[in-house]
């Protein structure tokens, strides 16, 4: 991580009440495969990771039973929960918690994340990973910043200067160590992707 944690929440704390209108286009294509991709049950209890303003959180809380959002800013926080009590959305819980530590007691079916790993570095997101695995979903889909290839310097997708993005192979090998199995891969752009893992029998 190329900042402290409370830089990183600092940061988006400021950038709270505007994110929403700040959103690439390649970013609402994540949020959409995401989505699609966690394709929770009725019963289902599904965690977000890097929740942010609860794009990815609120719309899967019609499909599942509860959905958990876990997020490092305030701000962020506070965004999800006026947007749900506006839509009257019940079943979101919105709280603070890290990827290393989630701060989730109960049991979850399926885990997501939407653009927040990468700012971890490549040995934080393995030990990321492997705690989410701890909590034993059978899905977990994570879109963000992932380099496809070799990425052009001069037009970077992120900033430089506070993300650690890392290669598709290093997220593959990530989630094979820790028991997930690789069954979809979806490139939104070179440095931009959803990879979709279950968990291994």
């Amino acid at each position: 991580m190329k900042r402290t944690r409370e830089e990183h929440a600092a940061r988006f704390d400021e950038k709270a009440a505007d994110y929403d209108d700040t959103e690439t286009d390649e970013y609402r294509t994540c949020v959409s495969l995401v989505v699609d991709h966690a394709d929770p049950a009725r019963d289902d209890v599904v965690l977000d990771l890097g929740c942010g303003t609860g794009a990815i959180a609120l719309r899967l809380a019609d499909a599942a039973a509860r959905v958990v959002g876990r997020d490092i800013s305030d701000g962020m926080l506070a965004e999800a929960r006026r947007k749900a009590a506006e839509r009257g959305v019940e079943n979101v819980a919105f709280g603070p918690g890290t990827f290393r530590e989630p701060a989730v007691e109960a049991s979850v079916d399926v885990v997501v994340s939407n653009f927040a790993m990468h700012h971890l570095s490549d040995a934080e997101k393995r030990d990321a990973i492997a705690v989410i695995a701890e909590l034993e979903p059978r899905r977990f889909v994570l879109g963000d910043v992932m380099f496809f290839g070799d990425p052009d310097p001069a037009e970077p997708f992120y900033s430089p200067e506070v993300d650690d993005p890392a290669t598709v192979g290093v997220l593959a090998d990530a989630l094979t160590a820790a028991g997930f199995s690789l069954v979809a891969v979806e490139r939104v752009h070179e440095q931009v992707g959803v990879l979709v893992a279950e968990r291994r029998a």
